[in-house]
């Protein structure tokens, strides 16, 4: 599958998707943004291998948008294959690199993951008249947030989907929680926004009590085929971790 008419260079390649910059001749004043200096006010996000499917990832995005929540505008779908999706070029670093860079620090990182959890919970669910059930990200953590002049922005909608808000606190305190259990030079910084995330989750029953997510967040995991054997192995440590930091 080629590249459409437009499109520049690429920005950058994730698990299950690559993203090009497409040219509309605005250079934003040399801003940088995730991928670097220049180009358009459009990006094209691709996914790879049978992954992904654009036209529900733009309809949640455009709906929890319409509800003030911080995401990208995305381009309506016209005839473009259910790979592509078309998406505001967002300029400025991911929590990650903020946190590097020293603009940041771990527990403000864990916070920040915590207010954005929180208010995507406060929105109703798309579909379901469940009052119980909310829009979930089910892949928000710290290389999925663009500090923006504008503020936290949220990417990479490829997981989402309605449920329980337990899981997504889950998932997210699972995927910070094995790297703080690796053998990385950043696990210390990754168990301080873990503890700051948990500390302002709103009940450790979402992610422990008898129906909490902890137990799915780490099974979903598991059967992710995109988790090497290394982060697959870490999975029971960094549950460990959780349940400790949440007695």
């Amino acid at each position: 599958m080629g590249i459409p008419a437009g499109a520049g260079r690429l920005l950058g390649s994730g698990r299950t998707a690559d993203v090009y910059a497409l040219d509309d001749g605005d250079d934003h004043g040399g801003l940088d943004d995730h991928g670097g200096p220049g180009g358009g006010a459009w990006v094209l996000r691709r996914y790879r291998d049978g992954y992904g499917d654009a036209p529900t990832e733009a309809a949640v995005m455009e709906y929890v948008r319409g509800h003030g929540y911080p995401v990208p505008r995305v381009r309506a779908a016209e005839a473009r294959p259910r790979t592509d999706l078309v998406m505001e070029r967002l300029y400025g670093p991911t929590v990650v690199e903020a946190l590097v860079a020293g603009q940041l620090t771990a527990g403000e990182a864990g916070l920040a993951l915590a207010r954005l959890l929180r208010d995507l919970h406060a929105i109703p669910a798309r579909r379901s008249t469940d009052p119980a059930v909310r829009v979930l990200h089910l892949d928000l953590h710290p290389e999925n947030v663009l500090l923006t002049p504008a503020g936290p922005m949220v990417i990479d909608w490829a997981n989402t989907d309605e449920g329980p808000p337990g899981r997504d606190w889950s998932m997210s305190a699972v995927i910070v929680a094995q790297v703080a259990v690796d053998d990385d030079l950043r696990a210390p910084l990754a168990e301080e926004m873990l503890s700051a995330l948990l500390a302002d989750c709103p009940d450790p029953a979402l992610l422990t009590g008898p129906d909490g997510g902890l137990g799915w967040a780490t099974g979903q995991r598991a059967a992710n085929p995109t988790m090497s054997p290394r982060e697959v192995e870490l999975l029971g440590e960094a549950g460990e971790l959780i349940r400790r930091l949440l007695d």
